[in-house]
């Protein structure tokens, strides 16, 4: 029972502290009854503030009186609800005045506020009360105040004293009938349960105002702690919003600040931090405007405002989906039938009240899904005295497969949830609705869930008994309450103040009554405690779920043979069948990432537990680990699915055996999980281990008699212990008491050895686990409510006293202390243990703590002593010469990257991953290891790069299939495009992998150039150190800058003459000075440039130097073109066009021009020296190559300076600021120009005649045309526009030039300059001159750099591409590599067509040193063929790349300085389009593609001294350039890459082309479209059996091991076949071209036989003479001859007539053919045959006859001798027989693949009579022998030699 009402109470305005008609005034309390506070409920305080929320306020006219019910929450969280009821009083201005005084005083010079004649102060009659009657409420309040008004002749205080004695149950369902003695009548109906929320229709109105979506978000807002504030302009509104909130959470319970309306004085409470329910009048809004993370409801408006900040938790899909229906089916029934041609009559909402319970079941039913089963994870811990429950939430996500779900987990983790477990966990108590429905309707609900229809019959009953709850007699209306009357309402003239009542009279009623209540008897209510029932368990209500989905989301399929698998493992493990659990091993672990294999895993372990004690061999422990920790590393660090805690009590069973005495668990090798570190996955072990403790402990007191075989769960024991709890004795009950708390003590003592275990690393010293998970920081993890103090005081004492002071693992040892510390605290605390056992407890755990690091201390150096197992031994790489080991092996895996083909995925063997060790050494990264995959066999995976290539490194963090951990790796990618994912084995320490990145960044970034691999190359392989020492070469040292230093500097005994200073012009002379204070040379893009000239003669002393100079490769050069020689006497034959200045000889023109350079014959060297400042760098242009038969001349340069271009254009007499230098420049330049024109024959012959009128058609329409190459934005858009002016037809171009106007004019341009357009803006043409600038878009070196990373990435993608669609493709496409590629193989074909057709040109791009190179180099190699010869490619590189000046260390970042610039391969863009000219003319190369892989790889790895440095000047400086011959002090090391490729070349005809047949003089015009363009195989070859095969002495040793190991006796039988890898084998070794293997046999032979072996240039030359002669006698050429040496194919390309396939090394024709050459080749049943190779080529039968005639052919078993007309074949390679000559069917063919031997035969039975016995021969085949006979023995003798000749020419 209870009392309707404990306080009524007057409060009024107080005129005292009033402030006047707008200011705030205050209100008092007049009278409350009773005076004194009852026990149970004291009075609220603040009444006053609540009774007028917006203020207290006078008003000019009277209101309304108002009814509203505020809601206070007291300090025990109790909710007192206040009813006010407020109306109107007038007051008199007697009244104001009494009041005035006071006021007076204050404000003394102010004239008096003038009052209105009436004004009304508000007068509230409040009611407080513990019950949620509103009605009840409004009528009690109405009827005082219609007792006052009307003046009634019921006294007040009898109506008030029956009000606050009214005593009413709270619940029961019964029915009162109160009277306050006014002639009333009411009657209270008291819910049925008063668990269940009484909401009347305020969940309906809620969703009215705020529709379906609005109030679901309010609704998960609440649930997980959010801030939710309702706006309103009406108070009840406001309170019945909160209400209907509140009802639709049920059973869940909102616990924190909750306030349906906040008086406007009390506002800031809106900013406290906790999450509230809070309702304010909208008279207020603007004050919530700034507040950032609530969430606003606006009842009046119906929005609902989420700030952005504020990401609210949705429910679950279905849930969420399967809610809205089922509310809008209640809502909007008409919605459903809204489409229908006849919708049914009655689809009305039902009413508001039914309405209200409609929508509640929509809730509950909504709970009773969600926490279904909730019950099965609740761990009792206690049952006496009290019951304490914990919830394991971990394994409600994992059974509920919702473990990723975030609205479960903030709902579990919330405070309502703990509310919730506290108070409906407890087994034994009254049961409600809720507990019914999770309990008996679990499996209706299931299978209702996809259906509406029935999910709306079952809500429609929920609500029903909801509605019956609030509403238990239906038919009563015997209501009877006055109001006031009519007139007294609207005029409220006559109305008297509320009078002031007797207190003595109210309080005489309460105490009479409390007297009658005493004497009463007590009323005893029988409480229906009873079992609360469990409900099906989890297990079954989700089975279904899990089967389906796994945690990853993968679809599980076939989980019974993956179970199978694993229990066959485990069995063969334990009968010790080693080999069979190996190779079930990869797929047990692949399995592991299901759940039901973990759990089957855990199940199986545990059958093999004899008395928690199994006892393993090394092997067996070693798989059991790996399984163990395979399982875990899928599991979440919460543990839902339960697995780590089946295995905690495994971890300390399994051990094996180390020593006497020393046994490892496999707890030290499991620690590594993140699990092992979650205080609450510990909390719940404990709990469920207590609750396990607990139930054997009240099974054994059960009575023995009761044995049925139901296992009794903990739950239902403990509610039967409550059951029986009063009925025991005290004796009873404290020893009951005792026993489970010592049960708890003894399971805390446990879990601290346990919890040391895990947690404590077998090598204390090395702390892997705490720093990773950071133990330290624990709490946030457990939400622990409780804080106790004695445990951290306890533990530093006791720390302290231990006396165990070992400073090494101390900081390990205390870590552990603090996290065992704070869990005992934390489970103690919650389940009631003694605070002396806790004391206790924390005076052991530093000693637990502590043996057991004594105990690891000796496992571990035992376990150091063991051998590994199963990790495969390091294999060392074989070094080169000179290169040495940096640091030695360390153990990693290598993991694959994005490429399918090493994994297995696309057939073939799953090399990768692979596990071995990585080394690092002064020139490479290597990679050495096997497949970690068993059934691969003993293949050796390699991969390596020079560290020199290395472009990024970074960090990774990688979890391996086969193993446990998260492992620490790197990523490391290099350009010569091979990438090395790696991850560290656990045996490497991480300081290690440290020590590893630096060596690797030093070797990779040296301080200076003579850091790298080419010069430190057979020093001591630590790091190098610059030495100073002294060069060789100090002539030539005077090149550098100290020279340009000091005024005087001796070179040998000579004198150099003090050096003239010309002031630099004003824009140089900072970048002067600078240089003068540095010594070292500028790395910047701009090179700084010197106007230093020094002495223009050459003196006697540098002569040696000029002597180099003119040995240097240039000037061979220079003189085979006839552009000029350097005689003795250095005396010049005037009449040559050029000459060779020496201008440069000391680099103080141009620093990074060679020292001898081609100027026309007319420009002195003064000339020079002020022209070269226009050009940027001061590249002026020289020629760098003339055409033989046009005598048109190729000159580069660099851009010209901003304003040397206009000032070049402009003419010559325009006045300028500065006119004497300027001027002078610009004409200088104008004459060097015209000089160079005029030194061209077709000029002085010619003044204007037509130029096109001597060439034909085709060169008309092929002629440059520079159209696209202007275009702007992306170069394949090609305009059709036709070169009208140019030819006057349309003819689209052939070969990839753009068919666009050209600037060409009809009268003869003799000079072309290609320029930058960026460069030429604003510069005008001059129509008298007779060159002309063509304006192109060059690639920026910017573009070059991203297009390789992009290219890069799309051959060696890091990883498997996110989305399908960015295929290899897709990625080369974007990278735009083809596109830059096109654009420069275009430019420089239209340069070769100008030259070819007699006029000059000159490049003058950029910088004058990438693009222009690329484009010069391109236009020599298609216009000049000597290029493309060995020689003529070296000379090119050396003239064009090194000597002038393109920048390989800055462009390859080779240095420290240029690191920050990044890796632009210009010169590996230019090796792709040589690669792509080859492609597209394979017999014009005398070299194979393979060189020029060669190239594109050495140019970056630093392996030689070649591509070092960015100038001459610099290598001279470094005295490299012309090193003597005879210095080499380790003949093996070679310092150039051209003598390494000769030196090669002689030995292996790998680097030559077998189709090298060039055509005089031919010009080549590729193709350059980018459909033409092929990717370059260089970018993604990776053959992994031996890495890049670009280092040749690590191959030939590898290959001589091979051999040497090969050349033991084998007994078994030996197939000549064997399996090729495409991505393990390197193709050109193991399928070489057939030329090559001729050779190579050859040699071999021949060193069998002992001779001497030929040089295999010697004998190819040898044969390519021989099969010359022989097709000049021969009458039919047989083809195969033409094909290979003579060029009779005049095809315009003739890569189309013979364009077989090429392999990787060595261009050849492939022909594999079936003899044991080619037995290598994968399976040959399948292969056509050498003769459909040629078929293509078979013009006529008798042009494959090489040699013909008869011979007698021995038939098969008994069948005679029989001649037959026999055809040699060499092209098809094959004996062809006839039944006579004229016979065209072929009788039978005798493949030659197949023959083994030829031999002298001997006559048989039935052989051709009178023929000499030397005329039979017998030919062996694979498949027989052919017995053969011929006319004499001189023509056997023709017949053996041809087959031999044939054989050995295959």
């Amino acid at each position: 029972m209870a009392r309707l009402a404990d306080y009524f109470v007057v409060v009024g305005y107080d005129l005292d502290k009033r402030g006047g008609l707008e200011g705030e005034g205050q209100g008092r309390i007049f009278q409350r009854f009773p005076e004194k506070d009852w026990e149970d409920s004291p009075f609220p305080q603040g009444i006053e503030l609540f009774c007028q929320p917006s203020g207290w306020q006078l008003v000019p006219e009277r209101q309304p009186a108002s009814f509203f019910v505020a809601v206070l929450t007291d300090i025990n969280s109790e909710r007192h609800y206040c009813a006010c009821f407020t109306f109107w009083e007038g007051l008199d201005n007697l009244q104001l005045k009494k009041a005035e005084p006071s006021e007076v005083d204050e404000v003394d010079e102010e004239p008096a506020v003038i009052q209105p004649a009436k004004l009304f102060a508000p007068k509230s009659l409040v009611l407080v009360s513990r019950l949620d009657y509103t009605e009840v409420f409004r009528n009690c309040l109405g009827l005082i105040y219609t007792i006052h008004v009307d003046g009634l002749s019921v006294p007040l205080e009898t109506v008030i004293g029956n009000l606050l004695t009214c005593v009413i149950p709270i619940a029961g369902g019964s029915q009162r009938t109160i009277t306050l003695g006014a002639g009333d009548r009411q009657v209270i109906q008291t819910p049925i349960s008063d668990s269940l929320p009484v909401s009347g229709s305020s969940v309906a109105q809620l969703f009215r105002q705020l529709g379906i979506i609005n109030v679901l978000y309010l609704f998960c807002a609440a649930l997980t702690e959010h801030k939710i504030l309702f706006l309103s302009s009406s108070y009840q509104r406001l309170t019945d919003a909160c209400r209907g909130l509140l009802a639709i959470m049920f059973p869940l319970k909102y616990s924190f600040t909750y306030v349906p309306i906040l008086p406007g004085k009390l506002l800031e409470v809106l900013s406290t931090p906790t999450p509230f329910i809070i309702g304010v009048n909208s008279f207020f809004r603007s004050e919530t405007q700034e507040l950032l993370d609530v969430i606003i409801a606006d009842l009046d408006g119906g929005t609902v405002t989420i700030p952005e900040c504020v990401h609210i938790s949705l429910l679950p899909e279905p849930l969420l989906q399967q809610t809205q229906t089922a509310l809008s089916m209640v809502l909007d029934p008409e919605l459903e039938v809204a489409d229908q041609a006849f919708p049914p009559v009655s689809t009305q909402p039902s009413a508001l009240k039914i309405q209200d319970k409609e929508i509640r079941a929509v809730f509950l039913w909504l709970f009773a899904r969600l926490f279904q089963g909730y019950r099965w994870c609740l761990h009792i811990i206690r049952i006496h005295p009290e019951p304490v429950i914990r919830f394991h939430k971990a394994a409600f996500l994992g059974q509920k497969a919702l473990s990723e779900d975030d609205f479960l987990m903030k709902v579990l983790d919330g405070m309502a949830f703990a509310g919730f477990v506290s108070e409906r966990g407890p087994p034994y108590r009254a049961t409600d609705l809720f507990d019914e429905l999770v309990a008996n309707e679990g499996e209706r609900i299931r299978q209702e869930e996809a259906c509406p229809h029935k999910v709306m019959n079952h809500v429609k009953e929920l609500a029903e008994q909801l509605f019956k709850n609030e509403n238990p007699y239906p038919a009563v209306a015997m209501h009877k309450v006055q109001r006031p009357s009519e007139n007294t309402q609207s005029t409220g003239q006559n109305q008297t103040p509320f009078p002031v009542l007797e207190e003595v009279t109210v309080q005489l009623y309460i105490d009479h009554a409390a007297a009658k209540l005493k004497t009463a008897p007590p009323v005893v209510k029988a409480e229906l405690k009873g079992m609360v029932p469990s409900g099906p368990p989890l297990g079954e209500w989700s089975s279904r779920l899990r089967d389906i989905v796994d945690r990853n989301g993968n679809v599980m399929a076939n989980s019974a043979r993956r179970l199978e698998v694993v229990r066959n493992c485990i069995t063969y493990i334990f009968e010790n069948k080693m080999l069979e659990a190996k190779k079930l091993m990869p797929a047990v672990l692949r399995a592991l990432k299901g759940r039901a294999a973990r759990v089957c895993l855990t199940q199986e372990l545990n059958q093999h537990v004899l008395q928690n004690r199994a006892v393993l061999d090394d092997q067996q422990f070693d798989y059991i680990v790996r399984m163990m920790n395979c399982t875990l590393q899928d599991c979440s660090h919460m543990d839902e699915h339960g697995i780590a805690a089946a295995l905690l009590p495994l971890v300390t069973a399994f051990c094996r055996k180390l020593g006497a005495g020393i046994t490892q668990f496999a707890y030290s090798c499991v620690q590594e999980h993140m699990v092992w570190t979650n205080m609450q996955f510990w909390e719940a072990m404990f709990y469920s281990d207590v609750q396990n403790h607990i139930r054997a402990l009240y099974l054994e007191t059960e009575d023995v008699n009761k044995q049925n075989n139901l296992v009794i769960s903990a739950l239902e024991l403990a509610s039967e212990q409550n059951r029986l709890w009063p009925t025991l004795s005290k004796e009873m009950q404290t020893e009951r008491v005792q026993k489970e708390e010592s049960t708890v003590f003894s399971q805390a003592i446990h879990y601290a050895n346990r919890m040391s275990y895990l947690l404590l690393p077998l090598d204390t010293s090395k702390n892997r686990l705490l720093r990773s998970s950071g133990l330290g920081d624990v709490e946030s993890v457990s939400n622990s409510y409780v804080t106790n103090s004695i445990a951290g005081s306890m533990a530093e004492s006791y720390d302290t006293e231990s006396g165990f002071e070992d400073a090494e693992s101390s900081d390990v040892a205390n870590s552990v202390v603090r996290f065992i510390n704070r869990f005992v605290d934390k489970v103690c605390n919650e389940s009631g243990v003694t605070n002396e056992h806790l004391k206790a407890l924390h005076t052991m755990i530093p000693d637990i703590v502590q043996m057991h690091i004594e105990t690891l201390d000796a496992v571990h150096r035992e376990s150091k002593r063991l051998p590994p197992i199963q990790k495969p031994k390091l294999l060392t790489p074989t070094l080169l010469p000179g290169e040495e080991l940096v640091m030695d092996g360390m153990r990693v895996h290598l993991i694959p990257d994005g490429r399918d083909e090493a994994t297995g995925v696309m057939g073939g063997p799953p090399l990768l991953p692979a596990e071995g060790a990585i080394f690092l050494t002064t020139y490479r990264l290597i990679f050495k290891g096997t497949p970690t995959d068993p059934l691969v066999g003993e293949q050796v995976v390699t991969r390596s790069f020079p560290i020199a290539s290395l472009t990024k490194e970074k960090r990774i963090s990688v979890s391996l299939p086969t193993d446990q951990f998260v492992q620490e790796g790197l990523q490391l990618r290099s350009c010569t495009f091979q990438l090395m994912k790696i991850a560290f084995d656990e045996e490497v320490a991480s300081d290690l992998s440290e020590v590893f990145r630096k060596h690797m960044h030093k070797l990779r970034y040296p301080q200076h150039v003579k850091g790298t691999f080419a010069f430190t190359v057979g020093q001591c392989g630590k790091m190098v150190v610059e030495h100073k020492t002294k060069d060789k070469n100090q002539s030539l040292k005077t090149l550098s800058k100290n020279l340009v230093k000091s005024a005087k500097r001796t070179i040998g005994r000579q004198y150099v003459t003090r050096k003239k200073y010309s002031p630099p012009s004003w824009e140089n002379r900072s970048s002067l000075q600078s240089e003068l204070d540095e010594d070292e040379i500028s790395v910047s893009e701009e090179v700084d440039q010197s106007t230093l000239t020094l002495s223009s003669t050459i003196r006697s002393s540098d002569r040696q130097t000029m002597s180099n100079v003119v040995e240097r490769a240039c000037c061979r050069d220079y003189q085979r073109l006839g552009l000029g020689t350097l005689s003795n006497s250095l005396t010049r034959s005037k009449n040559e066009p050029f000459r060779i200045s020496t201008a440069n000889r000391i680099y103080t023109v141009c620093r990074s021009y060679p020292g001898l350079l081609i100027v026309p014959q007319s420009i002195p060297d003064s000339t020079i020296h002020r022209i070269c400042r226009c050009y940027r760098q001061n590249r002026f242009p020289v020629v760098c190559w003339r055409n033989s038969r046009t005598k048109a001349v190729l000159l580069r340069s660099a851009g010209l300076h901003a304003k040397g271009v206009v000032g070049f254009f402009k003419s010559p007499n325009a006045p300028t600021a500065v006119p004497s230098q300027a001027d002078s420049t610009s004409l200088e330049q104008e004459k060097y120009l015209q000089a160079i024109i005029s030194s061209m024959p077709s000029y002085s012959e010619n003044s204007g005649r037509n130029t096109l009128s001597g060439f034909t058609s085709t060169h008309m329409s092929t002629s440059g045309k520079w159209g696209s190459i202007r275009g702007s934005g992306r170069l394949s858009a090609y305009n059709p526009d036709v070169g009208t002016r140019l030819a006057g037809k349309e003819s689209p171009q052939p070969n990839g030039g753009p068919s666009e106007a050209l600037f060409l004019r009809q009268q003869k341009t003799y000079l072309y300059i290609i320029g930058d357009k960026a460069q030429l803006k604003g510069g005008k043409q001059d129509s008298f001159q007779q060159w002309e600038v063509v304006p192109i878009e060059v690639c920026d070196v910017r573009q070059v750099k991203n297009s390789f990373k992009k290219l890069m990435k799309a051959c060696v993608p890091s990883s498997q591409p996110p989305t399908p669609e960015m295929s290899f493709l897709r990625c080369l496409e974007d990278s735009e590599w083809m596109v830059l590629l096109h654009r420069v193989l275009q430019v420089s074909v239209q340069v070769v067509e100008l030259l070819d057709q007699g006029s000059s040109v000159m490049v003058s791009l950029e910088d004058g040193w990438d693009v222009t190179t690329q484009v010069v180099s391109l236009v020599q190699l298609l216009s000049d063929p000597y290029y493309r010869t060995f020689d003529g490619f070296r000379l090119l590189v050396e003239k064009e790349w090194l000597s002038f000046g393109h920048r390989f260390s800055h462009r390859g970042a080779q240095t420290l300085g240029s690191q920050s610039s990044g890796f632009t391969p210009v010169f590996l863009q230019f090796l792709d389009c040589v690669h792509q000219i080859h492609l597209q003319f394979p017999m014009e190369f005398e070299f194979s593609q393979y060189y020029l892989k060669f190239l594109a790889y050495h140019y970056v790895s630093n392996r030689f001294r070649t591509f070092l440095l960015d100038s001459d000047y610099e290598r001279i400086e470094l005295g490299v350039l012309y090193e003597e011959k005879g210095d080499r002090k380790s003949p093996q090391v070679c310092k150039s890459v051209w003598d390494y490729i000769d030196r090669l070349h002689k030995k292996t005809p790998v680097f030559y082309n077998y189709m090298f047949c060039p055509e005089e003089d031919e010009v080549l015009r590729p193709y350059t479209f980018i459909s033409n363009l092929k990717v370059w195989d260089f970018y993604m070859e990776d053959p992994l059996s031996e890495g890049p095969s670009y280092d040749w002495e690590g191959r030939s040793r590898q290959e001589r091991m091979a051999e040497e190991t090969a050349d033991k006796p084998d007994t078994g039988p030996k197939s000549q076949r064997r399996i090729v890898w495409p991505c393990y084998d390197s193709l050109s070794k193991v399928v070489p071209d057939a030329i090559t293997k001729l050779l190579e046999d050859l040699q071999s032979l021949e060193s069998e036989l002992g001779q001497m072996s030929e040089k295999w240039k010697d004998t190819w030359d040898k044969i390519k003479t021989t099969q010359r002669t022989e097709t000049k006698l021969e009458s039919r050429p047989s083809f195969s001859s033409s094909l290979l040496m003579s060029s009779n194919l005049s095809h315009q390309r003739r890569s189309q007539g013979v364009y077989l396939q090429e392999s990787s090394v060595g261009s050849s024709i492939n022909l594999a053919l079936d003899c044991e050459a080619s037995s290598t080749s994968t399976p040959v049943a399948g292969r056509p045959s050498t003769s459909t190779l040629y078929s293509q080529f078979q013009s006529t039968e008798s042009e494959n006859r090489s040699f013909e005639g008869i011979l007698y052919k021995k038939g098969a078993l008994l069948k005679p001798w029989k001649p037959r007309w026999f055809v040699l074949d060499k092209t098809k390679h094959q004996l062809r027989y006839y039944e006579s000559r004229q016979d065209k069917e072929c009788k039978g063919v005798i493949e030659l693949a197949d023959v083994e031997s030829v031999t002298p035969g001997t006559p048989t039975m039935g052989a051709p009579k009178n023929i000499e016995e030397k005329a039979f021969f017998d030919l062996k085949t694979t498949k027989r022998v052919y017995y053969f006979c011929a006319q004499d023995s001189q023509n056997a003798q023709l017949w053996v030699d041809s087959v031999q000749s044939c054989l050995s020419d295959a």
